[in-house]
């Protein structure tokens, strides 16, 4: 190998291959590279940033011979063996303050959105329909909140919260002696107990997978608003359609689904999963593709808190 060179499986905002360079990095692009391309050349890089377009497991790092750095653009590290490449000396790179205020305040505009029924409210208006006692919201003043998982973006949505002259409950089972002006550290039984909304903010792990099931949401003792921005199979998505069904899930703002390794391109309404096709039939959902933390501003952030983590490592 000569020189540092790092390669760009996925995309990333413009100035961090800039600043990389000016640090005397060579950086390559190959975006019509398949895995087995880039498992093939690997082993003459120094870096790797990435997202989620390939799977960065043992296998494939055996072959990163001089890999000193694995950067995720995002803050999710699920596609990535972070074991394995720690114990080859590899140092693995996230960026998650780089999109937490974004994550914060999509919860916050998805959250306004449902229980004030803008959707459906702006679809009649476009139809010629003019229906304001159906459309009556629900204020969030007064409401508790509980945050599962009090790390970068649920304290971004807790600070977020602050003029909303609501009570913020978080937990974290990795944390104490957390609380600050925004959230009151809580057990999860409290959660369960006063919850009117609950916001997940959680990496997806074995632990977290279907998190929530029918057997967490039978646990809060009053119907709740649920809101998801973390990853998609945290929520058990029959589960909650047939809680939605009963009125125990009040609403659910979605910006992940456990259906997003599908290609929705290539499905027809007929081979979409019954549960998503419920789902997507329901009033009191509000989804989007996965775009929180997806802003103009955080593009360039995460670009530049990873640039900044890389030129510590003093390479």
């Amino acid at each position: 190998m000569t020189g540092k060179k790092v390669l760009f499986i996925d995309s990333a905002h413009s100035v961090l291959q800039a600043e990389l360079e000016r640090d005397g990095f060579q950086c390559d692009n190959f975006p019509p590279y398949s895995k087995t391309d880039y498992e093939r050349i690997i082993s003459g890089y120094t870096g790797v940033v990435i997202r989620s377009k390939i799977e960065l497991d043992s296998n494939f790092l055996s072959s990163a011979r001089n890999l000193k750095f694995i950067a995720r653009v995002g803050a999710g590290m699920e596609n990535i063996d972070v074991d394995y490449a720690e114990k080859q000396g590899i140092v693995c790179l996230n960026a998650p303050e780089g999109n937490r205020d974004a994550v914060g305040e999509q919860a916050i505009g998805m959250l306004l959105t449902l229980i004030n029924k803008l959707l459906v409210a702006d679809k009649e208006v476009r139809e010629g329909i003019w229906e304001r006692e159906k459309n009556r919201g629900v204020e969030l003043g007064g409401k508790t909140v509980g945050i599962i998982g009090y790390g970068n973006t649920g304290g971004a949505f807790a600070r977020k919260l602050s003029g909303f002259d609501v009570q913020v409950l978080a937990f974290d089972k990795y944390k104490t002696n957390f609380s600050d002006a925004y959230a009151q550290e809580s057990t999860m039984e409290t959660l369960c107990a006063h919850c009117d909304v609950v916001s997940l903010h959680v990496p997806l792990t074995e632990e977290t997978h279907y998190l929530v099931d029918d057997m967490f949401i039978q646990s809060f003792h009053k119907p709740f608003y649920l809101i998801n921005t973390s990853r998609g199979k945290v929520v058990h998505t029959a589960d909650l359609v047939a809680n939605l069904e009963r009125g125990k899930v009040l609403g659910a703002c979605l910006d992940v689904l456990e259906y997003e390794g599908l290609s929705f391109e290539n499905l027809d309404e007929k081979h979409l999963p019954k549960a998503f096709r419920k789902l997507v039939n329901r009033q009191n959902v509000v989804l989007s593709p996965h775009i929180a933390g997806w802003t103009v501003e955080s593009n360039y952030k995460l670009a530049i808190t990873l640039m900044e983590k890389i030129r510590k490592l003093n390479l």
